[in-house]
């Protein structure tokens, strides 16, 4: 009797919501896979959503620099912590408010179109200050914030990002500079983006998604805001976090899937089968023994990680493992050899 196929990403979700620096591109560098993964998903007929805390481009324009690294994009397809920032501050000021934008102009447009009034100095009927990323961004804006902050204005922040992967290596991101604000006013700010699941959230409402997969590179923004919103999650290895930091990661930022890149989105994708102590998936298997993980396959092999996440999720559910990932083969071969 014929084995019945494994499923892949694809089959098993109806939307896929990427996010873009780490995942899809570096900068202006285009990742491997990544815009074949995108263009592979939409043929399969799946929702394609790009969410990003990025808050120095308008969705156009960051459809724009999409197209830079090879992918088609269309504005609407956006979800921004900009996007959901300004919602935010529209829902809970009134019509026409100013909001001091410690920012660039596409974050200003933002605050704009949802009918508030954008401004860069500080001043008694300033009642929100809304900060997002830009590389300019200097001392002068900052100051303004912070006046404004400490006469008692709302402070949104669309993204707390500690880094932001450029093709040089990690810069400083929006996250680097709400810390000088909040270290020089003692407040702490909202914040819009991710890991927050709002951003995740609308996204799937908005394309009558009822099985989205979250993919990113980052543990605390993209897996937190999935595992928040109740999401499932890829984590791929293109980015910020590695295996490692994954598999002892706290359980709100654990992910539910990891993959090196986007090169398999279409490749059938065995599911790991947790029975008591023992996890299979595919042809690999993994056991819980006392505490540690022990494998059966190559450590780094896609079907040993999902075999061991689905073993955290049974018997480490309520706080990071501190356990060891050991080699069932390296310990039989010890034992031989003595």
């Amino acid at each position: 009797m014929k084995r019945q196929q494994d499923m892949s990403l694809l089959d098993l979700h109806d939307a896929l919501l990427f996010d873009l620096d780490g995942t899809l591109m570096h900068g202006s560098q285009p990742i491997p896979h990544a815009a074949e993964a995108v263009e592979t998903a939409r043929k399969a007929g799946r929702a394609v959503v790009f969410a990003t805390n990025n808050a120095s481009r308008t969705p156009q324009q960051a459809a724009d620099h999409l197209a830079v690294v090879g992918i088609e994009a269309q504005a609407e397809e956006f979800v921004t912590s900009p996007q959901v920032a300004s919602r935010l501050l529209a829902d809970r000021l009134d019509p026409g408010a100013k909001v001091l934008v410690v920012g660039g102009p596409s974050l200003a447009a933002q605050i704009q179109e949802v009918g508030l009034a954008p401004v860069d100095v500080d001043s008694e009927d300033v009642v929100a200050v809304v900060q997002g990323w830009t590389p300019d961004l200097g001392w002068k804006q900052l100051a303004e914030g912070a006046y404004a902050i400490r006469h008692g204005a709302l402070w949104m922040a669309t993204n707390v990002d500690a880094t932001l992967p450029t093709e040089r290596g990690l810069a400083p991101g929006n996250g680097s500079m709400v810390a000088a604000l909040r270290h020089a006013t003692g407040v702490e700010p909202a914040v819009a983006g991710k890991p927050e699941p709002g951003m995740f959230e609308v996204a799937a409402r908005e394309h009558s998604a009822r099985r989205p997969l979250i993919i990113g590179d980052r543990l605390d923004t993209d897996i937190e805001g999935a595992v928040r919103a109740g999401m499932d999650s890829l984590l791929v290895l293109t980015g910020v976090d590695d295996t490692e930091a994954a598999l002892r990661a706290e359980p709100v930022r654990r992910p539910t899937y990891i993959l090196p890149d986007l090169a398999e989105i279409a490749a059938p994708f065995p599911l790991p089968v947790v029975d008591g102590d023992r996890s299979r998936c595919g042809a690999v298997s993994a056991t819980w023994t006392e505490g540690d993980i022990v494998v059966n396959g190559e450590p780094d092999d896609p079907r040993v990680l999902r075999a061991a996440l689905a073993l955290l999720r049974v018997h480490s559910a309520e706080s990071a493992w501190t356990g060891q990932l050991r080699d069932e083969r390296v310990a039989v071969a010890s034992s031989a050899a003595r």
